[in-house]
């Protein structure tokens, strides 16, 4: 009896993302949703990238989170338009929960649009929210075997950033190994380590959303 139920939920959730993308289309907005496991440095990658690519492009954040609005003041700092959804216990963001966020967001000449989901490297993956493409964020303080072990995501996602290569010298993660696990579900995915700290990487990351963005203002 529960699985037409979930079904049901689902579908619906696919027509307003079916909506959004409708709208981004109309709009030119490339939109990424940015999924991760807590801790794997989602923000601050984030953080680095509005910085870096501000003179270049108009950015906004939608930031999904269980409490507080500490991440959408941490993004909001960089001079990017942001707005919090707290979801009060729920595991990740969903299309209804973005269409009510883009009532606080001006949308006009916007480029990207990132959506942050919730911390989870589950139920995110289920849920589309219009975007042109999913973001995996993986940190080398993870398991090297995340891919394998959460395939949903990796296999969905357009690009894998290996965050945190600073700390390679200090702990187990197989690189090579990750990245053949990803590549295995999803031979086309992208696949940038980078750091955001030291900015190590970052530029192959930019190059990839510039292309995106051209791509879509040409559409």
């Amino acid at each position: 009896m529960e699985v037409p139920v979930v079904r049901n939920i689902l579908e619906a959730n696919d027509r307003i993302s079916a909506q959004l993308r409708k709208l981004f289309a109309e709009r030119k907005v490339l939109v990424l949703n940015l999924i991760s496991s807590p801790g794997s440095g989602k923000t601050s990658t984030l953080e680095r990238t509005l910085t870096d690519l501000a003179p270049e492009f108009k950015m906004a954040v939608i930031e999904g989170d269980l409490r507080t609005d500490n991440d959408a003041r941490r993004v909001a700092a960089t001079g990017a338009q942001a707005v919090q959804i707290n979801t009060d216990g729920a595991c990740h963001l969903d299309s209804s929960m973005v269409q009510v966020a883009l009532e606080s967001i001006d949308i006009d000449g916007l480029d990207i649009l990132f959506v942050e989901n919730v911390g989870n490297l589950v139920c995110p993956a289920e849920f589309e929210v219009g975007e042109d493409y999913k973001v995996s964020l993986l940190s080398v303080t993870e398991g090297d075997d995340k891919p394998e072990k959460y395939p949903l995501l990796f296999a969905e996602s357009a690009v894998m950033l290996l965050n945190k290569t600073d700390l390679l010298p200090y702990v187990d993660f197989d690189m090579a190994r990750a990245e053949r696990f990803a590549r295995a579900l999803n031979k086309d995915i992208a696949v940038f380590p980078v750091s955001c700290k030291t900015r190590e990487g970052m530029g192959a990351w930019y190059d990839w959303l510039r292309a995106r963005v051209r791509e879509k203002k040409a559409a």
